[in-house]
């Protein structure tokens, strides 16, 4: 079962999307494990460690294992009673495209979209459930630079494609879940 989890900074759709992959974890009759996979990479902005504090403190006694896993996402494996948490798609896509070592440095934006977006189908496929966070930065109206609207563009397929695929979507508005595709299935 896979869910695509989507709102603006600061919307609480990480909390919900927390509370979303739990449900989903608790409802199960099999074994299995509760995954957070978390893809900010820290690098050297103490905006982003504190970032990183605030969300473990968010999940602490939750029953997440995490995994850090800043790109290369189809290195990961899971099992069928395994549920994920794969925050966030906008980290993992600016990883694997800016990081050293990345998936993406060289490659078309169609393959882009299949490198990012294969590896979480797949996964979705072995385990009860993914949750997947990802930021809506599309509705600034703001004209970018040619490499920032790329990345922009890129999300922008990645999130479509995710959305197709996905039993669920979801928009969090003000901590208010809005239910753009399905519903909670689980």
């Amino acid at each position: 079962m896979l869910y695509l989890v989507t709102g603006g900074s600061g919307s609480g759709k990480s909390e919900y999307a927390e509370r979303l992959a739990r449900s989903c974890f608790e409802s199960l009759a099999a074994p299995g494990r509760l995954y957070y996979i978390a893809t900010m990479y820290p690098g050297k902005d103490p905006e982003n460690h504190r970032r990183i504090q605030r969300h473990r403190q968010m999940r602490e006694g939750k029953g997440f294992l995490t995994r850090e896993c800043f790109c290369h996402l189809e290195r990961l494996e899971a099992e069928p009673g395994d549920v994920l948490l794969v925050e966030c798609m906008s980290n993992l896509l600016a990883n694997e495209m800016y990081l050293e070592g990345g998936g993406l440095a060289d490659a078309a934006e169609k393959e882009s979209a299949d490198v990012v977006t294969a590896p979480v189908l797949r996964l979705a496929r072995q385990a009860a459930g993914v949750v997947v966070v990802t930021n809506e930065v599309f509705s600034d109206g703001v004209k970018y630079d040619e490499e920032t609207a790329r990345y922009l563009r890129l999300l922008g397929a990645i999130n479509g494609e995710l959305a197709r695929e996905a039993e669920g979507v979801v928009e969090v508005v003000y901590s208010i879940p809005l239910w753009r595709k399905g519903g909670v299935l689980c």
